[in-house]
């Protein structure tokens, strides 16, 4: 069976889904654009409504593409992710949680209710992590690390799991790409902790080092062509590792107590 070029993205509206989404049509595949307010109608994108949160949501998704696609999915991208900027000791548990479901089980929940389709169209997966899921967590960014290290883990064994009815696995790790998100980063840390927090200084001073991260990140379309050659390689990587941090990817081989005392001095 040839391989359907239609592919789900999830996340589809957001500013790397909407450069990945752009790349699949220009290529001619129709994209499957899924988010809670998803993009409009337009050449080869079917506009799919999906909160990754809600089980009978992803499953009433994956329904609607089984009667718009009979041949199945080519490809599952799960885009669809929220980063919170936070204290783990502070941090509510609601919160916490939310960070989880959506990046964690809103992954999973894309895989289980597409894995019929995909066995249908010869389809792969392509999970997106980042370059938090494969280096030592930061302070003030546990909450998206820990979810992004799940990520690792779970595209690893559902990789092998795959593996015994050919169906391929890639994990896409991108480092820092210019979004809405980056633009307001500093924001993000400056809202991270109450006035009277023992940590307040340290996020202000962490919100001020990340926002020079918005200048010198990449632009959505380089992930989006990665993302296109995980999606159509003969043989797809296991990992793509896409424009890291140059700095956190060097401090991260040094040894452990040695990070630790720089962050010390620095925060």
């Amino acid at each position: 069976m040839s391989t359907p070029q239609t592919v789900l993205i999830t996340g589809a509206a957001g500013g790397l889904g909407t450069a990945t989404t752009e790349r699949f049509v220009r290529s001619g595949w129709t994209v499957f654009a899924a988010d809670l307010t998803p993009p409009p109608a337009a050449n080869n994108v079917v506009p799919i409504q999906l909160n990754v949160t809600h089980t009978e949501s992803v499953d009433v998704a994956a329904n609607r593409i089984a009667e718009l696609s009979p041949a199945g999915l080519g490809a599952l991208v799960t885009l669809a992710g929220v980063l919170d900027i936070g204290p783990l000791a502070e941090m509510p548990d609601d919160r916490l949680q939310r960070v989880i479901d959506i990046n964690v089980m809103g992954t999973h929940r894309s895989v289980r209710a597409c894995f019929p389709l995909l066995r249908k169209g010869n389809g792969r997966v392509i999970l997106i992590s980042s370059e938090t899921g494969w280096q030592h967590a930061m302070p003030f960014n546990g909450a998206y690390a820990l979810t992004k290290h799940a990520v690792e883990a779970y595209g690893d064994a559902l990789r092998r799991e795959l593996a015994a009815v050919r169906m391929p696995v890639s994990i896409v790790e991108p480092g820092p790409f210019r979004t809405s998100m980056t633009a307001s980063i500093e924001d993000a840390f400056a809202r991270a902790t109450p006035p009277d927090s023992p940590f307040a200084a340290m996020a202000r001073k962490s919100g001020r080092m990340a926002r020079k991260e918005h200048a010198t990140a990449s632009e959505p379309a380089l992930l989006a062509d990665t993302i296109f050659a995980a999606a159509t390689a003969p043989r797809p990587r296991i990992r793509y590792s896409v424009k890291p941090n140059r700095a956190r990817a060097v401090l991260d081989k040094l040894p452990v107590p040695v990070v630790d005392a720089v962050l010390r001095r620095a925060l």
